[in-house]
């Protein structure tokens, strides 16, 4: 990618004066977080089994339902003790036979309020990310390895990603993408069930025996930034392009102009 190209990125995200760095985080950082609060650095804290086995819980709990039941089982959860805090199940939205997903962390505040996932100011700059690809939102599937909002926006705790994870798995099932942008450390650890840090992930294709589509064809899984990471650190915005051109060759998509921005 050429300098040129990146500061037309930056120009469609809305940051003209980003200040700019080759620089990539190094093996022991650990970064992203919810949808509003981007302070993800205990997850490798944790013990490692931090890191939840699927199959069990995704067959008990989620596997046969179609999108109706899967929702309403959701809307019903009390698995965990996010039930005790949250105000709404934030399932998830956008379009249900997409090419492309991207999952996060878990919902924000905003989040919790509206029951739509990345609607906060993280949110807006994932729009702004998605816009700049050539598509608009709606023609992407966007959701969270916990459907409800960590009280203060803390880190999910393994057993909730536990508990709820299997929602995740089946959404992917139904929607059977071709490609699943993997948000932050916890969206990309989760699905690839790694303790790897998102820095050593970000930037090249993984794949996992249980996530394929329903040709049988395996999903590409790119892990990248969260868009809350990039906010806090605006010079992540340029290996995060780097991950989304990647995804966008392998789709044929066209990035924006800026004359087609509204």
């Amino acid at each position: 990618m050429t300098n040129r190209d990146y500061l037309h990125y930056l120009e469609v995200l809305g940051f003209n004066h980003a200040p700019y760095t080759s620089e990539t985080p190094n093996s022991s950082e650990t970064v992203g977080q919810s949808d509003e609060q981007a302070g993800e650095n205990s997850l490798m804290a944790k013990s490692k089994s931090s890191t939840p086995k699927h199959t069990q819980a995704l067959a008990s709990k989620a596997f046969d339902l179609d999108w109706t039941k899967l929702e309403q089982k959701a809307n019903k959860c009390q698995s965990c003790k996010l039930a005790d805090t949250r105000n709404t199940v934030v399932f998830g939205s956008g379009n249900r036979n997409a090419d492309l997903m991207f999952v996060g962390e878990g919902p924000g505040a905003d989040e919790d309020e509206q029951g739509v996932p990345f609607v906060g100011r993280a949110g807006q700059l994932l729009t702004k990310m998605i816009e700049a690809m050539g598509i608009s939102r709606n023609e992407v599937f966007i959701a969270n390895v916990v459907k409800c909002r960590p009280p203060n926006n803390r880190n999910p705790e393994p057993d909730e990603i536990a508990e709820c994870s299997p929602f995740l798995l089946r959404q992917v099932q139904l929607v059977s993408p071709k490609i699943i942008v993997a948000l932050g450390t916890f969206a990309s650890q989760t699905l690839l069930e790694t303790d790897t840090p998102i820095g050593q992930l970000r930037g090249q294709y993984h794949q996992s025996q249980k996530l394929v589509q329903k040709d049988g064809s395996p999903i590409k899984i790119m892990p990248t930034f969260h868009p809350a990471f990039c906010l806090r650190n605006p010079n992540m915005k340029k290996p995060v392009w780097e991950d989304l051109q990647k995804v966008m060759t392998d789709l044929g998509l066209t990035p924006t102009s800026l004359t087609q921005q509204p």
